[in-house]
């Protein structure tokens, strides 16, 4: 697979395939968007004809994207890894009597933001629990000190400290209420709500999402349509290998198209595996190899031609290649300074030579900001005072995070 070229496309690669999976490709080729038949075919193609999928979703890329391909570089702020939601898969979530629970101070932010934009960071990623203050008393008292009445004022806060240091936030804090929404809009350059999966099945006993309230798909749709309709930038993506269906795969696809065109807020679809980790109900799960989810990648690339395509670089550390043949666009958020707290077994690759790999497959490693540029043209997007943090600022250095750290 990693040998395939767009040459290979135009000698007639597509030539093994059945006449459906030759239909659907020729059409992407034509530049016309996988349909949603289309996409339940491919992706259910038999892996020896899966290089022909990544090499017509490769071509596709280049079509639309070029040779560039982004990164953000980033420090990741923990607000708390409180939360309401039990997912079968998460080591991030804690309760408040466990040893490694935190809730971050405003100092804590402070000093973490300084330190992260004198390393060269843009963005400060704000992560944290969905609604603790709903499941916790002694979180909520913890509030109440800190001198806020919920999460969403609190987290405000945290992303005004962050743009006094001059980095950019982008805040992922789960479900939030359209109020909820346009307070943190005033204070973030982008928001992100992971969908994960369509299917409402995963929340039946027994599932991924059981005991996680606010996993809901119903729910998560809405919060993404409402952040449509105040046109806020938002990064949103599905989670494969937690027990969905490839068709399942499809239908959360279709979801994140329909809700880009009819409102052109998705900047970016994050494609990202599970990981099985210890102490958790998945710990013995098999995960899905990167095969699978260069697939799936390919899948989401001709679905959706136009958009920015992210695979987490250090999910998945020695395959980076086999994801730029498969059609992303952007590697996510990369930082110097803080790992990886969802997924700390999981360092970030080092940036130099991440860059190496995209050059030996002819593509250029880009620094990018938390919102996609095309935001900054557009009437109607990005608060006032945000935008005007944006307007003329300089594209974001590309940082060699390595030598920095020798």
């Amino acid at each position: 697979m990693h040998s395939t070229t767009e040459s290979d496309v135009a000698a007639g690669y597509l030539s093994g395939l059945d006449s459906l999976a030759r239909t659907a490709l020729d059409s992407a080729l034509s530049g016309r968007p996988l349909s949603d038949e289309h996409a339940r075919h491919v992706i259910a193609l038999p892996r020896h004809q899966w290089s022909a999928l990544l090499a017509v979703a490769g071509r596709v890329r280049t079509q639309h994207k070029g040779h560039v391909i982004t990164y953000s570089p980033k420090v990741f702020l923990p607000i708390t890894n409180l939360c309401l939601d039990r997912c079968a898969y998460c080591t991030f979530r804690k309760d408040p009597d466990a040893p490694d629970a935190w809730t971050m101070l405003p100092e804590d932010v402070r000093a973490a933001s300084r330190d992260g934009r004198r390393l060269g960071c843009v963005e400060a990623l704000m992560c944290l629990g969905d609604r603790p203050e709903r499941a916790f008393r002694a979180y909520r008292r913890t509030l109440d000190v800190l001198g806020h009445h919920s999460t969403t004022e609190y987290v405000a806060a945290c992303c005004r400290i962050a743009l006094d240091e001059g980095l950019l936030p982008h805040t992922n804090a789960g479900l939030l209420s359209r109020d909820e929404l346009r307070h943190l809009r005033s204070v973030n350059a982008s928001l992100g709500l992971m969908l994960e999966n369509v299917s409402p099945r995963l929340r039946c006993a027994g599932e991924v999402h059981h005991h996680a309230p606010d996993k809901d798909p119903a729910l998560r749709l809405q919060t993404l349509r409402d952040a449509g309709e105040l046109q806020i930038p938002i990064t949103t993506g599905i989670l494969i290998g937690i027990g969905e269906t490839l068709g399942e795969r499809v239908a959360s696809l279709s979801a994140i198209r329909d809700l880009a065109l009819a409102y052109g807020h998705i900047q970016e679809v994050i494609i990202q595996n599970f990981r099985a980790k210890p102490a958790t109900r998945m710990a013995t799960r098999s995960e899905p190899d990167s095969y699978d989810l260069a697939r799936t990648v390919a899948v989401a690339r001709l679905m959706m031609p136009d958009m920015n395509i992210q695979v987490p670089p250090n999910l998945n550390p020695y395959d980076h290649r086999l994801f730029l043949a498969a059609g992303i666009n952007d590697w996510g958020g990369i930082s110097p300074l803080t790992p990886d707290y969802v997924n700390p077994e999981a360092p970030w690759p080092h940036v130099s030579a991440l860059a190496r790999t995209c050059a030996s497959e002819g593509f250029t490693l880009v620094a990018r900001l938390p919102v996609y540029p095309e935001y900054l043209e557009r009437p109607g997007f990005l608060d006032t005072a945000i935008r005007e943090r944006l307007v003329g600022r300089p594209a974001p250095r590309g940082v060699c995070y390595a030598d920095r750290a020798a």
